[in-house]
């Protein structure tokens, strides 16, 4: 039985998804603060977290960011649940290192279905480094070497570069990546992908190359 973590202000809200949430068959545990949640993090970790951006005591992209920052929670999916709509919010919640973004209102069959499939994605094997050419994907670390020497790079684009090596040799649409990568509900425009593949071709330095534009289409990474 998964376990999430619902923190939400909101306690119409909260109560809502816990109920939700409860009768598909989940653990839940709700909090309406990022201390209390703090707390509880140091006794179980969840299998995933929905979490409000606008907390009394802390920014929840704040929280995300501290936990990409940190390994023990570095793989932990994250839902966004807000009222902020906007693209731009949206794109910065999820290049923080959100997995999905979810505005508020929204409905509770939206929401069983975002988590189960998100759920899913963590869940799915993968190998623990991917290497290809010079480059080295360590997915335990959670950093990249390119010829022996660390390649810094944003969440964003980790993950990015960790698709397309999952599937190289193949073409990947933009719509997956756009789905994988920056959520299943990101309707941000093409140049946002666009901006990433040129950053991370960059800091790849030679082998940036490695990363095709298929035409029309969407990118590969060469093997």
């Amino acid at each position: 039985m998964a376990l999430v973590y619902i923190v939400e202000d909101d306690r119409n809200i909260r109560e809502i998804e816990t109920f939700a949430l409860r009768n598909t068959g989940y653990e839940v545990m709700g909090f309406e603060c990022a201390k209390d949640f703090y707390k509880e993090m140091e006794n179980r970790k969840p299998d995933i977290i929905l979490l409000d951006i606008m907390l009394p005591d802390e920014d929840g992209l704040e929280i995300v960011r501290k936990f990409r920052a940190i390994a023990g929670t570095r793989g932990i999916p994250v839902i966004m649940v807000t009222a902020k709509a906007s693209e731009i919010d949206k794109v910065k919640g999820l290049d923080m290192g959100a997995d999905d973004y979810m505005t508020k209102p929204f409905g509770v069959m939206e929401l069983i279905s975002r988590v189960k499939a998100l759920l899913r994605r963590s869940s799915a094997g993968e190998e623990k480094s991917l290497h290809i050419g010079s480059v080295c994907l360590d997915i335990e670390k959670h950093s990249v070497t390119v010829d022996g020497v660390l390649c810094e790079l944003t969440y964003k684009e980790y993950e990015l570069l960790r698709l397309l090596m999952n599937r190289a040799g193949i073409v990947t649409s933009r719509d997956m990546i756009l789905e994988r990568v920056w959520g299943t509900d990101f309707e941000g425009e093409s140049r946002t992908l666009d901006m990433h593949i040129k950053t991370l071709r960059r800091k790849l330095n030679g082998a940036g190359a490695m990363i095709k534009t298929i035409r029309n289409v969407g990118y590969m990474f060469a093997v």
